[in-house]
């Protein structure tokens, strides 16, 4: 394994939450790279609130600002396990930071996630020991400074608890444990708890790592994100301290900030540990640079292309149309040889197996979008548009200088979709299906009655 790569820099951000965090923190993975690049920061975490969903639009960002991307998660715990879903028991208080040290650790971060999602949601997405045991190769363990399990057994006056749940955290991660600290003498009681949180760490012998949690740039920022909160929870915000002078800080803060908060030699080396675990983190992907198409099996023996190029000119008959035209051969032809060349066979050939699939069936469908201009996909049976009856052009569906994968939009009857959804489990297997989500944000006037409801 290569030796990771020297970071010049006194303090680096793990603990930081974008507006992926929903309703929690305010600022875009882009804004917080601009961040950091305003600050000199060589390297920069996201660890959104029990999801991934910024990983890949973080990743991207931090490349462009030339910041390397640290990819974790800050993870909900169950208090018994992800299973267990009685009411005023086991909804989540716990969380721990994971951090991925390379892409294996990346993918076990996944599979955590997923399976927090799937099997473990009660209020929120949780995660369980056993879960973690399963999937805790190649990721850094970081117990938070507010309400990591053995923190919360210190705000209890356990110590014992708080010992034997650090031990079984350092025995499982070795020396990828960490106790993370924080400065907030704005918050009651904090500055104690700190104090419990370094002699646990002295005890048993688990370094120490700085952090400041981010949930917005400014302090400014802090009464717009506790109307955030707000709009979730219910209830109004205080408005009297508008600048946050009072309020507690989750703001970015620079490295010279960071400097000044962290002043004794046992923190100053809490600092350090945030460059050593950044540098020990590389996550490599290149989103969008590779497209993987199911597995579409050909009864025929044939290659994609060719079975392409043969189903497309059967159908040109079942259309009414015929190959004798030049301009409908031609036209074909030329369709044909781009998705070839952009090696999209696989995709087209899937595509119009869900829609005869569902003709089969009687579902209605539906396609939106520039792929009514395409020839080849009326002759398959995709659309329903003879595109050179109404002179609609292939290049703005798809051409040779388009980077990304061309996109058909489907639509199939709201009461019969989960039937198509199951044959594509059932033909390309289930671990080749995944179901999408969108995220809503709220317009002007949705925001504006709710931000008036808060205040």
């Amino acid at each position: 394994m290569a030796e990771p790569t020297k970071l010049e820099a006194d303090f680096i951000h793990l603990h930081v939450h974008s507006h992926y965090s929903l309703l929690n923190a305010l600022p875009t993975p882009k804004e917080l790279t601009q961040q950091a690049r305003e600050y000199n920061m060589p390297a920069l975490a996201l660890t959104d609130n029990g999801g991934l969903y910024g990983a890949i639009n973080f990743y991207k960002a931090c490349t462009k600002e030339k910041i390397k991307p640290i990819i974790g998660v800050d993870a909900f715990l169950a208090p018994r396990t992800r299973f267990d879903k009685d009411a005023g028991i086991d909804k989540p208080r716990g969380r721990v930071v994971f951090l991925a040290k390379n892409n294996n650790g990346y993918k076990n971060l996944i599979k955590m996630v997923t399976e927090s999602f799937v099997n473990g949601f009660y209020y929120r997405p949780r995660m369980d020991h056993d879960l973690i045991t399963q999937y805790h190769e190649d990721l850094i363990c970081i117990i938070p400074s507010f309400s990591g399990e053995p923190v919360l057994a210190l705000k209890d006056l356990n110590n014992e608890k708080a010992e034997a749940s650090l031990d079984w955290y350092k025995n499982l991660f070795g020396d990828d444990c960490y106790l993370e600290t924080t400065h907030h003498p704005e918050i009651d009681g904090h500055e104690a708890l700190q104090k419990n949180i370094f002699n646990l760490s002295a005890k048993m012998n688990v370094p120490l790592v700085a952090a400041h949690d981010v949930y917005y740039l400014k302090q400014r920022d802090h009464l717009a994100r506790e109307t955030m909160i707000k709009i979730q929870t219910g209830g109004t915000v205080e408005t009297q301290d508008t600048e946050g002078e009072l309020a507690p800080n989750f703001s970015f803060i620079s490295q010279e900030h960071a400097k000044e908060l962290f002043v004794t030699p046992a923190e100053r080396e809490a600092l350090k540990n945030t460059i050593k675990i950044a540098e020990q983190c590389t996550v490599e992907m290149s989103p969008g640079s590779t497209w993987y198409f199911p597995d579409y099996k050909i009864q025929s023996g044939r290659e994609p292309d060719d079975e392409l190029y043969t189903t497309a000119y059967e159908g040109v008959a079942w259309r009414g149309l015929s190959l004798e035209d030049p301009i409908v051969k031609e036209r074909l032809d030329y369709e044909l040889g781009v998705i070839k060349m952009k090696g999209y066979a696989k995709y087209f050939l899937v595509v119009g197996d869900l829609l005869r699939e569902a003709r089969e069936r009687k579902i209605l469908t539906t396609i939106r979008g520039s792929v009514a201009g395409s020839l080849t996909t009326y002759v398959l049976g995709i659309t329903n548009v003879n595109p050179l009856e109404y002179k609609l052009p292939f290049e703005r569906f798809l051409n040779p200088e388009r980077p990304s994968a061309p996109d058909i939009d489907m639509d199939y009857a709201d009461n019969r979709r989960d039937e198509i959804i199951e044959y594509a489990r059932s033909k390309y297997g289930r671990d080749n299906v995944a179901q999408i989500g969108t995220f809503g944000t709220m317009m002007s006037r949705a925001a504006v009655r709710d931000v008036a409801r808060a205040l």
